[in-house]
């Protein structure tokens, strides 16, 4: 079941120019001048019921504001949204209530209230009953580690442990979609692990869909199959972290062989040979060749010791994406 659709979607922001002179400056009291900048442009999306789903592009290629669209906080220039049937924002209150949303750094926690009076607050909000807040609490306690800081207020929390309460607080009310924008963002390695487990835990128990929007390529690897690749407002992939990686990087054949310095290979595919004494490495483009195709020809001609064929490295792969775009 299709849970959230999205078709030919944009958002557009005016940006008022002020000049670099004074006399530009003020002269943009009278007339104002502006430019167009299309922040989302002409994205169409299906994500179906359950799937977690990595949201990924470079700084400003419009990752958290198609969220504000699905949320509601923003509305669309043109296009259509349906987020569960319903329009986010014309049907705010009904939409909110079926969503948890985390975006980084801004907290949906009461500053000074101990954590456990915030928890409380959001009970009453999305009206949970005492004994499903009892149950959830307690699971929550236990996997996100809460209890040692339950009774702090927000305000004296290290990041960890509230991205921990916050969280916690998206997923309080077992809404069937959670929006999670940079939500490992600043954080050790133990605390990132406890918080994609718990994702992972909800994900497969409630059947809660999660949109996942990081620069975190361990969020990415760990959490999604299925990712959405944003350049400057468009959508350039939208399919299998596998398929991407296999797509848009190739492969390297490890070789220790005897005489490596005199290694030579004239095959379709190979992309670069790097040799010293005692070993080579061989890049090669996967669509084009293959590995056991070239240790054929390999073996009929070197004495190889030993090789290893190593996978593509899906950071590098994302950064050249960010770096690049698709091609």
């Amino acid at each position: 079941m299709t849970i959230i659709e999205a078709k030919n979607l944009n958002k557009e922001f005016k940006i008022y120019k002020r000049g670099d002179t004074l006399k530009e400056y003020f002269k943009a009291f009278l007339t104002r001048d502006y430019k167009i900048v299309n922040a989302v442009e002409d994205i169409n999306l299906e994500i179906e019921e359950g799937e977690i789903v990595g949201y990924i592009g470079a700084n400003g290629a419009g990752k958290s504001t198609t969220v504000k669209m699905l949320t509601g906080i923003l509305e669309p220039t043109s296009g259509e949204i349906k987020v569960d049937g319903r329009n986010p924002h014309q049907q705010r209150i009904q939409n909110a209530m079926n969503i948890g949303v985390v975006f980084g750094q801004k907290t949906q926690l009461w500053w000074d209230l101990p954590v456990k009076e915030s928890f409380k607050i959001l009970k009453e909000i999305y009206e949970v009953s005492d004994e499903d807040y009892e149950k959830r609490m307690n699971e929550f306690k236990d996997v996100l580690a809460l209890d040692e800081f339950m009774e702090q207020p927000v305000r004296k929390l290290s990041l960890g442990q509230k991205m921990r309460c916050e969280i916690a607080a998206a997923f309080l009310h077992h809404p069937k979609i959670v929006y999670l924008d940079e939500p490992t963002i600043g954080l050790d390695v133990s605390v990132k692990e406890k918080i994609r487990e718990f994702i992972k835990k909800m994900n497969k128990e409630k059947n809660i869909t999660v949109m996942l929007t990081t620069h975190d390529i361990g969020d990415i690897e760990d959490l999604c199959e299925r990712i959405i690749v944003l350049d400057k407002g468009k959508k350039i992939y939208d399919g299998q972290l596998d398929s991407l990686v296999d797509q848009f990087s190739s492969r390297r054949l490890m070789l220790e062989i005897k005489e490596a310095e005199n290694f030579s290979l004239e095959q379709e595919g190979v992309i670069d040979i790097q040799r010293n004494e005692f070993s080579v490495e061989l890049t090669f483009d996967r669509n084009k060749t293959s590995a056991s195709s070239l240790m054929r020809e390999i073996l009929e001609k070197y004495d190889v010791l030993d090789f290893q064929i190593r996978e593509p490295d899906i950071e590098n792969v994302v950064k050249k994406i960010y770096r690049e775009g698709l091609k």
